[in-house]
């Protein structure tokens, strides 16, 4: 089958063509430039000079979350828009779990973390073995002192590594849980790794309509987190009155 993927979920943007495992085209950017501004003129490039259509992909595919807010809206919202338009299935894929295919092949406990600020990681733990990826644990929002608390004492090889990688790598390493921070060129996540976990969810029955297609925040934004405080002082406040 041949699956289109976009990854947008942090600094760097990216999209793939996959078939079967294989990958037809892909590009990758992370120099900073708003999403909105470089994601579909990188697509409508790369399928160009690939001479592929929509019409001939099987499926498409998107880093759903968790990562940054923004980003994901822009990822979601440009596959809805073109599955929509293609009328193509669609696939939501766990950005932890598509990092993790970066280092598959490896035979390591891969640590995938990404900055989720105050002092906490989206984190997921994955044993890489052989191109197999096995999840050890769900996609989380957590503190870097319980990652660190967890993996103490863990024998395994441990390799860090998606765009909060330097991060978690230099709080472990720092309080005496030996890993290895992951090679730069293998780091950041990229819409191979979303297209290779999407043709597996694809083949488990998990593809799903355009409109159904939903990002994975798993915390609020700030912005709500704001507003339920402000709300939250108003009633207070409001109560204190009465």
């Amino acid at each position: 089958m041949k699956l289109l993927a976009l990854e947008t979920s942090a600094k760097s943007v990216s999209a793939a063509v996959v078939e079967d495992g294989g990958v037809l085209a892909s590009c990758f950017q992370c120099t900073g430039l708003t999403h909105s501004r470089t994601l579909m003129p990188m697509v409508e490039a790369m399928l160009q000079n690939a001479e592929l259509t929509l019409a001939e992909l099987d499926a498409l595919a998107v880093a759903a979350g968790p990562g940054s807010f923004t980003g994901l809206r822009i990822g979601v919202s440009a596959l809805k828009g073109l599955a929509w338009a293609a009328d193509k299935p669609c696939l939501g894929v766990s950005t932890l779990e598509a990092m993790a295919y970066n280092l598959a092949h490896l035979d390591a406990l891969l640590v995938c973390a990404m900055d989720a600020r105050r002092h906490q990681i989206y984190n997921a733990l994955f044993q890489a073995q052989g191109g197999a990826l096995t999840r050890l644990c769900p996609d989380r929002a957590i503190a870097l002192e319980d990652v660190r608390e967890e993996l103490r004492g863990d024998p395994r090889r441990k390799i860090v590594l998606g765009d909060g990688a330097l991060l978690c790598y230099d709080d472990l390493s720092k309080n005496g849980v030996a890993c290895e921070l992951s090679p730069a060129a293998l780091r950041w996540q990229n819409a191979v790794g979303v297209a290779l976990a999407a043709q597996n969810a694809y083949a488990r029955g998990e593809a799903c309509s355009a409109q159904a297609l939903r990002p994975a925040y798993l915390r609020i934004s700030q912005a709500e987190r704001e507003r339920n405080a402000k709300l939250q002082q108003t009633e207070t406040e409001l109560t204190g009155k009465l």
